[in-house]
């Protein structure tokens, strides 16, 4: 028989433990939902560029991210409307929303389908693979974050990295130098994006913030893309196609880009980093098996030295 000493609450020896236990399996299930949505992100971010490669072989690429991300922002704002956290948005967070959203969604997917359009995917996998060296030069501008010279060298190799692989499209091979620079000015807004909409994630939800700076991005676009949307030749828009900007718009962008926010926005930057690597091999996995892409020496000397550099750059 267990001795129990005076004065002990006799709740204490029935429910503090199983209440501990409780909480250590609820938080472990929420971790594991939180690995599940970001392996669904990963697949979907990862095989993006050969979709949105498909995509524009016959749909002008700047009319494509207005009509993407509008109705992508739109699907996301009426389910987060429809579980009730769609609203309540300050209008100072919401000029801040468009701001951010015309940069980090509207300029960033500007630059990124143009350059996907002239460049190849595999290349386009390996360069968006910086994007966090750019969220982290960002926060130590702003003060967000101290600079270390772990950092430093992690920021100089992935730059060595970039070199290899940019200079790799001046080889040909369905590489383009003009689109390579393209898309690594895209990973340059992308990585201020994330690094701009911290603040916002501090007050609303992942799929609140989403949705809106999708929608402002879309919009933004617009003005820009409206040109190629009146010439469209829309019958010439077989299924396929329409398919490819379908899974685009709402697989990748609305369902991936929410997925990957809730990630970040859980179990931090740093934890979310090995998944950015499985993003960067699945691109690259999808162009090669997808699209035919060949796989020289440059892409994975420069992959392998831009993963490296990127690693010690974010390594706590």
């Amino acid at each position: 028989m267990r001795h129990v000493a005076r004065g002990t609450p006799a709740a204490s020896l029935t429910t503090e433990e199983p209440v501990g236990a409780g909480r250590r399996d609820e938080r472990s299930k929420a971790t594991h939902r939180t690995e599940l949505f970001l392996l669904a992100a990963v697949l979907l971010l990862g095989t993006n560029p050969v979709a949105v490669k498909y995509a524009v072989s016959a749909f002008a690429p700047l009319p494509f991210v207005a009509l993407r991300f509008t109705v992508a922002g739109l699907l996301l704002l009426g389910v987060a409307r429809f579980l009730g956290s769609g609203g309540g948005v300050e209008r100072r967070d919401l000029l801040t929303m468009v701001g951010v959203g015309a940069l980090g969604v509207g300029m960033t997917n500007m630059l990124f389908t143009s350059g996907v359009n002239l460049t190849n995917a595999s290349d386009t996998a390996l360069l968006y693979a910086v994007v966090p060296v750019w969220g982290m030069i960002l926060g130590s501008v702003l003060g967000l974050e101290r600079p270390t010279a772990r950092g430093m060298l992690g920021v100089g190799v992935a730059f060595l990295g970039i070199v290899v692989v940019v200079y790799g499209g001046l080889g040909g091979s369905g590489s383009s130098l003009e689109g390579n620079l393209l898309v690594l000015a895209a990973t340059v807004c992308w990585g201020s994006y994330t690094v701009l909409s911290l603040p916002l994630l501090e007050k609303y939800s992942p799929l609140v913030v989403a949705a809106y700076t999708m929608l402002f991005g879309g919009l933004a676009a617009l003005p820009f893309a409206l040109p190629g949307l009146v010439g469209a030749d829309w019958d010439a828009m077989g299924a396929g196609v329409w398919a490819a900007v379908a899974y685009s718009t709402v697989l990748v962008a609305a369902f991936g880009f929410f997925a990957w926010q809730r990630g970040a926005s859980l179990l931090g930057a740093n934890k979310v980093l090995v998944y950015q690597y499985l993003i960067t091999f699945v691109g690259v996995a999808s162009g090669t098996v997808l699209l035919g892409e060949g796989l020289g020496a440059e892409k994975i000397v420069g992959g392998a030295v831009i993963l490296s550099g990127v690693y010690l750059a974010r390594r706590r």
